[in-house]
C-alpha cells in the first residue's frame, strides 16, 4: 500500500502542476509502483490510480486536464500489456 499512496501522491502534484514536463515522472511513478507491487496487486491498485486521475482531470481544465489525460492514458497502456 505504501506505493500506492506515493504514486497516487505524486499524481496529484503533477496534475495540479499541469506542465508537461512533469510527464516522465509520472510515469516513473507509475512503473516504480508496478515494479514494486506484487504481481496479484497491479492491476486493481493501478484502475484505482486511475480512478483517482479521472477524478482529478475532471476537476480541472486546460492543461491540468491535458495532463491528466496524458496519464490516463499512460495507465491503459499499461493495463494492455
Amino acid at each position: 500500500m505504501p506505493h500506492l499512496e506515493k504514486c497516487l501522491e505524486i499524481l496529484r502534484r503533477l496534475i495540479a502542476k499541469g506542465d508537461k514536463d512533469g510527464l516522465p515522472l509520472a510515469e516513473g511513478a507509475i512503473n516504480e509502483y508496478w515494479d514494486l507491487t506484487p504481481t496479484h496487486a497491479r492491476r486493481s491498485g493501478l484502475r484505482f490510480l486511475q480512478q483517482d486521475v479521472l477524478t482529478q482531470r475532471n476537476a480541472v481544465l486546460g492543461d491540468h486536464r491535458n495532463f491528466a489525460d496524458t496519464v490516463n492514458a499512460y495507465i491503459e497502456k499499461k493495463l494492455a500489456e
